[in-house]
């Protein structure tokens, strides 16, 4: 699977991550709260920003398909980032989200995981998506149910009790077909 460069939606250029976001990505991950369902649940350092940065380059050129860097179309600010993330061993193709806590509660993971998983199954590349949430991540669950997922299972994953939600592209089609998407505001 090759995924584009870009996708945009209504409010968002989902683009690949320049050098030139290093300053905004690393003030967004260094908040304790927005990292805290998030690897470890530690905020980052510069330097692991900037690794975190490399990771997310090295996963596009070894799958096709990565984590995009969410800019808002308004402002031209790097508001988080979504994307399609599947590591060695993981439990299937997740489809993730992590957005600037300043910025929380405008619809920007739903807006833009919700073009992530159109793209995904209107170009027929994928049976199902995955979301890996930590069970008290309460604000991830409700952007996955917005998205159609459902709790599949829970598990442990990399040391974490997580709960797997899943969409299935058989849910997706019969879902668009009762009533299109609604945009963010």
């Amino acid at each position: 699977m090759r995924a584009p460069e870009e996708l945009t939606t209504q409010r968002l250029r989902l683009r690949q991550f320049r050098d030139d976001d290093l300053d905004a990505w690393a003030r967004i991950t260094a908040d304790a709260e927005t990292m805290r369902f998030l690897g470890n649940g530690r905020a980052l350092s510069r330097a692991d920003a900037r690794a975190s940065l490399g990771f997310a380059g090295a996963h596009w050129a070894l799958r096709g398909y990565g984590l995009w860097a969410a800019e808002e179309c308004a402002s031209g600010r790097l508001v988080g980032r979504v994307g399609l993330y599947r590591p060695e061993g993981w439990p299937g193709l997740e489809v993730g989200w992590l957005v600037d806590r300043s910025r929380w509660g405008e619809g920007f993971a739903t807006e833009g995981g919700g073009a992530v998983i159109d793209w995904v199954f209107a170009a027929g590349l994928e049976a199902g998506l995955i979301s890996v949430i930590q069970p008290a991540n309460e604000a991830s669950i409700r952007v996955a149910e917005k998205l159609g997922e459902r709790w599949r299972e829970s598990r442990r994953l990399l040391g974490h009790r997580v709960s797997i939600y899943a969409l299935d592209r058989e849910t997706w089609q019969s879902s668009r077909s009762a009533q299109p998407r609604q945009e963010a505001p």
